[in-house]
């Protein structure tokens, strides 16, 4: 079972923050879930809303500040308790602070069309230029934005983060020429994997915190889960070796990651 740091790693240090990738990196994580947004000045930054007032308790519009003042404000209210300041990071920030990443999901939040169109162009740069179209994937419930993507660059990775029980979640995916169905967890079902399978689509649940929960979609087929508590959940699945071996036979052409990176 692949393991995603959810936002870093949400529950167990501020969300998006660089302390919270340092954190999760630190212990193992090699594969992240992030949101991404815009800045001001045309930076990619990340933070999940569109406002700073849930995580900074200060007002005011991502678009409309710049990539310093946000690294500036403290992002550590409503999230995991932490003892220092935590800004809003520059997205080149956290590729720093995790070089050895094995794959991020970007996820891009529904945003003005102008400042969704220019964050498309600099991630879709950001993936050629690196030659990361194995290592990352562009993923958003925004299916303009998906459409987008594709249409920059064939190549690039894109993924449905889909949340509703209509329409149809794996056709939606495959019609918007996705690699990746990011699936709610209640959504989830054999026959919504099996059938994600057969399309050729990488299977990747959030939010998933339980145990329990992790070894039902296991069952599944599930290739991957994305969680608030990922290095305790990697230390579980790393003492199941034979476990994750068996993952083998639900690969597909489309899935991005070896049977060696299964294991973080």
């Amino acid at each position: 079972m692949i393991i995603y740091g959810h936002r870093g790693a949400k529950g167990e240090a501020p969300e998006n923050t660089l302390p919270g990738f340092r954190h999760a990196y630190g212990n193992g994580i090699r594969h992240f879930e992030l949101d991404v947004l815009l800045s001001a000045n045309g930076e990619p930054v990340v933070i999940h809303d569109t406002t700073t007032d849930r995580t900074t308790g200060v007002s005011g519009r991502v678009g409309e500040m710049t990539a310093e003042a946000l690294s500036q404000l403290d992002a550590r209210r409503n999230t995991a308790p932490w003892p220092s300041h935590c800004g809003i990071p520059r997205l080149q920030d956290v590729l720093d602070t995790c070089p050895d990443f094995r794959h991020m999901q970007f996820e891009v939040k529904t945003d003005q069309r102008h400042r969704m169109n220019i964050l498309c162009n600099r991630l879709a740069e950001l993936i050629q230029k690196n030659h990361w179209y194995d290592r990352a994937a562009l993923t958003s419930s925004d299916t303009w934005f998906l459409r987008e993507a594709k249409r920059r660059d064939r190549s690039i990775r894109t993924g449905l983060v889909f949340d509703k029980r209509f329409p149809n979640p794996v056709r939606s995916a495959t019609r918007l020429g996705c690699n990746y169905l990011c699936l709610s967890a209640r959504l989830c079902s054999e026959a919504v994997v099996a059938s994600a399978h057969k399309a050729g689509l990488h299977v990747s649940v959030w939010t998933v915190n339980r145990i329990h929960d992790m070894l039902e979609l296991e069952k599944m087929g599930v290739d991957s889960i994305i969680t608030d508590y990922p290095t305790s959940s990697l230390m579980y699945f790393e003492k199941r070796p034979n476990i994750i071996a068996s993952r083998l036979p639900h690969r597909t052409e489309k899935d991005p990651e070896s049977l060696a990176s299964s294991t973080t």
